[in-house]
């Protein structure tokens, strides 16, 4: 290895925290951002001075990105887990969702789990459908109005 890949390397390990898993993907992103133009080296001060600069922003960069997935994470937990009888109530209430979902068409069910749990837009639930847009929001609108009026009936019961 080049005695300039092992320093950036060092000091990626470092700004991870002792981490050379995520330092090598820290280190990766880095050389990235430098090849793809994302960070310019302006000349005002040495290249490596920038590089380490350059290395030391991204490290912070996956910080806080592993920080808001850890959060997203507990977040998710701790709406998972019953604790009353509300949560109870919750999930019968799932149960009867989806169990009204199964009595839709099959292409109805796919267009509004894309949109709903995958948070694909329509356009994009219609791409990895490989169908057309108007009938991807057709299946989508007709869906949501079948699936409203069955959870109705139920409801009435």
């Amino acid at each position: 290895m080049a005695k300039g890949h092992l320093e950036s390397h060092a000091w990626a390990v470092r700004c991870c925290r002792g981490d050379a898993m995520e330092a090598e993907d820290v280190l990766h992103r880095a050389y990235m951002k430098v090849l793809d133009g994302e960070a310019r080296f302006s000349g005002r001060s040495s290249f490596k001075t920038w590089l380490f600069g350059v290395i030391r922003h991204t490290a912070r960069e996956e910080a806080r990105r592993s920080w808001l997935r850890l959060l997203r994470l507990e977040r998710w937990w701790h709406a998972r887990v019953p604790n009353d009888a509300q949560d109870v109530a919750d999930d019968e209430r799932v149960t009867r969702l989806r169990k009204t979902l199964q009595q839709l068409s099959r292409r109805q069910q796919e267009v509004l789990h894309l949109v709903f749990y995958q948070d694909l837009t329509i356009q994009e639930a219609a791409e990895v459908l490989a169908m057309p847009v108007g009938t991807a929001r057709t299946h989508y609108e007709r869906g949501k109005e079948r699936l409203r009026q069955l959870l109705e009936r139920t409801e009435e019961r």
